[in-house]
């Protein structure tokens, strides 16, 4: 089985801003699948879908990103899926908005919730899609973060999202990372 998590925080404050980047990621390729999370669980909203003849898990932890770890870890356990079976969806502020890149280890890189996802699963050996919302000019880190997007960043958005899509399916045909980095990067 393959987990595909988006990283967000819950909650209509948060809906549609730059943190939440991962939630909004997920809904654009779930709504391009014919797929909602209607299941909630180990403090998720989840779906369990078998696409190209895989068992896949769409998770969006409903903890506040800082403790999003305590989701996907129950998942992992209790579903017996391998940190390189897991795909987590998350906001990077060091790249431009709208840019990916996958990475399958590595440091938190300052993030909250991916700092609370290694410590969950005890390895920082997974797979990050991160896509970029750029650093702020003139606004707090957290100000910028829990501002939404304005129209120009969100034509970038949308076409990372599609760019996205694309990549989430083929990490579910099973695709091997270093053809998704060539790829997708």
């Amino acid at each position: 089985m393959k987990m595909i998590v988006g990283l967000g925080n819950p909650g209509k404050e948060y809906d549609r801003t730059k943190h939440n980047t991962g939630f909004m990621t997920l809904e654009a390729y779930l709504r391009r699948q014919g797929y909602e999370l209607s299941r909630t669980k180990f403090e998720g909203r989840y779906s369990k879908q078998k696409l190209d003849n895989q068992a896949v898990l769409f998770l969006e932890p409903q903890t506040y990103m800082n403790e999003s770890g305590r989701s996907v870890g129950q998942f992992a356990q209790f579903y017996h899926i391998a940190p390189s079976d897991i795909m987590i969806i998350q906001d990077d502020m060091d790249m431009p908005i709208g840019k990916l890149r996958l990475r399958t280890d590595g440091r938190s890189g300052g993030h909250n919730g991916i700092k609370s996802i290694i410590s969950a699963l005890g390895t920082t050996k997974f797979n990050r899609l991160k896509i970029g919302i750029r650093h702020p000019e003139g606004a707090t880190v957290v100000s910028w973060v829990l501002t939404p997007f304005n129209a120009d960043q969100e034509k970038l958005m949308d076409q990372a999202f599609a760019s996205a899509g694309d990549l989430l399916s083929d990490f579910i045909a099973g695709k091997d990372s270093q053809y998704l980095m060539n790829q997708y990067n």
